[in-house]
């Protein structure tokens, strides 16, 4: 036991070297059901969604990548977290954590914001959605609707339970 008149040991309040990068993949979906997939450049076709900057909710980021890539808003108390999807797909150094998040309410019409990234947005049908899937957007899919006939990938997959 310390002795009162001694202050606390120092702790290192700095993180240790990353491991991990944090996104959030968003699902999105409109009045008759269909989820709104975006066109890479590349080929593949994703979700909205990017990185969860530092101090920065989950929640958060998913709207305001949303806003970023499709000009849709969403209050960020229509996001729910749903999953967490963890791989290693470039580097057996770091892991991606992928947050799928689903929102609930949204407002505006999809446009592309970032022509870079993404050539046009659809809404489609979940009986429609194509073969060329991004990875991550295919398991977040596979999250949130696990009947989708989607192949299974190396990730780890856990459903986040709610206990309100």
């Amino acid at each position: 036991m310390r002795p009162a008149d001694q202050p606390p040991p120092h702790r290192n309040a700095q993180p240790p070297t990353a491991q991990a990068s944090l996104g959030a993949g968003v699902v999105v979906t409109d009045e008759a059901g269909r989820v709104l997939l975006g066109l890479h450049p590349g080929g593949t076709w994703e979700l909205p969604g990017g990185k969860v900057d530092p101090g920065e909710s989950i929640e958060r980021a998913a709207a305001r990548e949303l806003a970023e890539e499709t000009t849709l808003l969403a209050d960020v108390a229509d996001v729910e977290v749903i999953g967490i999807l963890l791989d290693s797909p470039a580097s057996t150094e770091v892991t991606r954590l992928t947050a799928v998040a689903v929102v609930r309410a949204f407002s505006g019409t999809p446009a592309v914001a970032e022509p870079d990234k993404i050539l046009r947005w659809e809404w489609t049908a979940l009986d429609r959605l194509p073969r060329e899937l991004y990875t991550p957007s295919a398991q977040a899919l596979r999250t949130w609707r696990p009947e989708l006939p989607i192949e299974e990938a190396p990730f780890h997959r856990y459903q986040v339970v709610r206990t309100r």
